[in-house]
């Protein structure tokens, strides 16, 4: 062979072996990212025209595929849009969110653990089904915490989480404002640009989860946190003596902090009860000073702060308990305030992990997800996340809790005939406007079997109205009887 054709040869090889290495790269290595690239049209044109999965609370569907006259075979449905709205989120010819995001491999049957149904399906020329999930929600709570929230006015803006403190199943997550994700759904690609427009425009950020992406000040249902790490220390009890009296000057200031209705909680000394009830400022500001910043952080994220847990829904926010505070700025957090910035979900676990003698378990909201036949491919295991406090501290905790519902700030969530343990808190926000109204609770108090927040961002209440245990007490308490608390 000649010098010239050999070159030609050699390079014909060479091209062949790139274009070999690349269709490999391509079809092997890339597959992934480019089935998934939000740009691929033929993909998500035939994924959204495919029968999709349902999604089941207490086997009734909240997000479902029903047939279509259009070009896209199939449309999708949410039967009660506002309820769940954040929860399954929405699906969409142009984007995923909830755990249509989270499960989308399954709902659209691409999952790997549906090999054989796709191949049967392949070669009998059908087309492929997705499978289901089902939720932890109970949809009597979810219906209490829905009415709840929205029976305090048009403009009310919050979130309740409630959780099952021995799995961390969620049993009920609402936010509001809420939206309808079936304007996003539409096959109708114009009439959905313009309600993601409209919706992404709006002020009251509507398609925000609030439960879980909301990190406001938590007040004084943080004074959990800050008792929870002075018991830990062995020097307290919930008969112990701690400081009372009207106010706390801030170390290395002048600046002097009262009680919020400027008393001074019964005397310069109180029980540690009594300072929980009356939910005495001056009392968690002392004890935040003497356990200085360490102490506070660490229990702090035994609970679960400056991480996040939830992996069935994106969009966490990271709770935060800063570990650079200086002594004014740590004495200010054992009130919840300062630097200090909480989710719905987190303080609903800090109420849970007490009520589970010290075990914080990880939250989820998907209990199983089903075969297109309804066979249980995958049931969630609870596990645990962390031991906050031990099981002495959590009853400790508890006996405070359930005083605080009985004869504190916390009546409002009382139910006649059950021990309710519960946590008020109103955290100041700036001068222009009304502060942050939270409560946190668990019941039954010997034996829980659901523990649950209730933040209100803001409502049509005058502002002297705006209390965590008038606000959110009511609606724990609905929340409570509906998953038959009585």
């Amino acid at each position: 062979m000649n010098k010239p054709i050999r070159t030609v040869a050699v390079f014909c090889l060479v091209l062949f072996l790139a274009l070999l290495l690349n269709a490999t790269y391509l079809q092997y290595w890339r597959a992934g990212d480019l089935n998934d690239d939000p740009r691929n049209r033929r993909v998500i044109n035939a994924a959204f025209s495919r029968e999709r999965g349902a999604i089941l609370a207490d086997k009734e569907p909240v997000a479902r595929s029903v047939k279509s006259d259009s070009k896209f075979k199939f449309q999708r449905k949410y039967p009660q849009p506002f309820k769940y709205a954040h929860i399954t989120g929405y699906f969409s010819y142009f984007s995923q969110t909830g755990v249509e995001k989270s499960q989308n491999a399954l709902l659209s049957g691409d999952d790997s653990r549906f090999f054989v149904t796709r191949l049967i399906d392949m070669l009998s020329n059908s087309e492929p089904k997705g499978g289901n999930v089902e939720l932890t929600i109970d949809p009597a709570a979810q219906t209490a915490a829905y009415e709840g929230l929205r029976a305090l006015g048009e403009d009310v803006k919050g979130a309740v989480v409630a959780i099952e403190p021995s799995t961390g199943r969620i049993l009920a997550m609402v936010s509001n404002p809420t939206y309808d994700p079936n304007t996003l759904a539409s096959h109708d690609l114009q009439a959905v640009s313009d309600a993601s427009k409209k919706l992404n425009a709006d002020p009251d950020e509507p398609l925000m989860n609030r439960a879980i992406g909301t990190r406001l000040p938590p007040g004084s249902t943080f004074k959990l946190v800050t008792a929870a790490a002075a018991l830990e220390t062995g020097k307290y009890d919930a008969e112990s003596q701690v400081p009372g009296g009207r106010s706390f000057q801030l170390p290395q200031s002048s600046t002097t902090i009262g009680n919020h209705d400027g008393g001074d909680c019964g005397g310069s000394k109180i029980s540690f009860t009594r300072a929980m009830q009356v939910s005495c400022n001056v009392t968690f500001l002392s004890l935040a000073d003497d356990l200085g910043t360490e102490a506070m952080a660490e229990q702090a994220e035994k609970f679960g702060f400056n991480s996040t847990s939830l992996e069935d829904l994106a969009g966490q926010a990271v709770s935060v308990y800063p570990r650079d505070m200086d002594a004014p700025q740590t004495a200010m957090s054992g009130i919840g305030q300062s630097s200090v910035a909480a989710t719905p979900l987190q303080m609903a676990m800090v109420a849970a992990g007490i009520a589970n003698d010290g075990d914080v378990m990880t939250p989820y909201v998907v209990d199983q997800v089903l075969a297109p036949n309804l066979d249980t491919l995958e049931k969630t295991e609870p596990k645990r996340l962390s031991n906050a406090v031990s099981a002495g501290t959590a009853e400790e905790l508890t006996k405070m809790m359930v005083a605080t519902v009985d004869s504190g700030t916390g009546t409002p969530a009382a139910i006649p005939g059950v021990e309710v343990a519960g946590k008020t808190g109103t955290a100041q926000s700036t001068p222009d406007r009304p502060p942050y109204a939270w409560f946190v609770s668990f019941a039954p108090a010997e034996n829980p079997t659901v523990a649950i927040a209730v933040m209100i961002e803001s409502s049509d209440s005058a502002r002297e109205e705006i209390a965590g245990g008038q606000m959110g007490g009511p609606i724990s308490r609905a929340v409570m009887e509906a998953l038959g608390v009585r």
